[in-house]
């Protein structure tokens, strides 16, 4: 009787342990695959219709032909990046495309063929600020499309005691002061939605 236990039990742990074989095999994998999703590279940011490059922004500019051309750059206060046997170039103010036909410009002094691409890494030129009743008031980065209830939700949104119905976004448009006004209230109740206008580099919110 005792020996057919034992075997009973023997029998048991036997398939315990083959049961969970398969599941001890599978977690190295599964560790693994959780690893290479953690350093899977971040896409770079949707670039807006109207981008120009700016100081500040980073730049990829990449040399298909010449590898040792390519370069990450900033760009520096001055309005110039830097590259590889290139030194000193324009770039505030143009397009990526312009920026591009500069750059392989240049460099067909050491290449007869200097095709070139510039890749908008990250951008940190386009700049919006939040001023007063909200809880993160201060300077938003306009990476890409913003409206005013983005930038407000993004500003962590208002104070207990802020006007919502009395918004004012600020903008300088050909160096004079434009206001717009903005009803919190209304454009949430979807009435005069047009009020939710898209936001410039440079506008400021008001926010009493």
């Amino acid at each position: 009787m005792l020996s057919r236990i034992a075997a009973s039990r023997s029998h048991v742990l036997v398939c315990v342990l083959m049961s969970t074989a398969p599941v001890l095999a599978q977690a190295p994998k599964n560790i693994q695959n959780a690893n290479t999703n953690a350093n899977t590279a971040l896409p770079p940011p949707a670039v807006p219709k109207d981008y120009v490059v700016g100081v500040e922004d980073v730049l990829h500019v990449v040399f298909w032909q010449d590898k040792e051309l390519s370069a990450e750059v900033v760009v520096r206060p001055d309005g110039k990046i830097s590259l590889p046997m290139l030194n000193d170039l324009p770039a505030v103010g143009m397009t990526p495309e312009q920026l591009a036909a500069t750059v392989q410009e240049a460099a067909k002094k050491f290449s007869r063929n200097p095709g070139a691409t510039v890749i908008v890494k990250e951008i940190r030129s386009r700049k919006v600020y939040i001023v007063g009743e909200v809880a993160k008031p201060g300077t938003l980065s306009l990476g890409s499309d913003m409206n005013v209830l983005q930038a407000i939700a993004q500003a962590g949104g208002f104070l207990e005691d802020a006007k919502k119905d009395a918004v004012v976004i600020v903008r300088v448009e050909n160096g004079q002061e434009r206001r717009y006004k903005f009803n919190y209230n209304d454009v949430i109740r979807g009435k005069h939605v047009e009020q939710n206008i898209r936001l410039f580099p440079g506008d400021t919110i008001l926010i009493r």
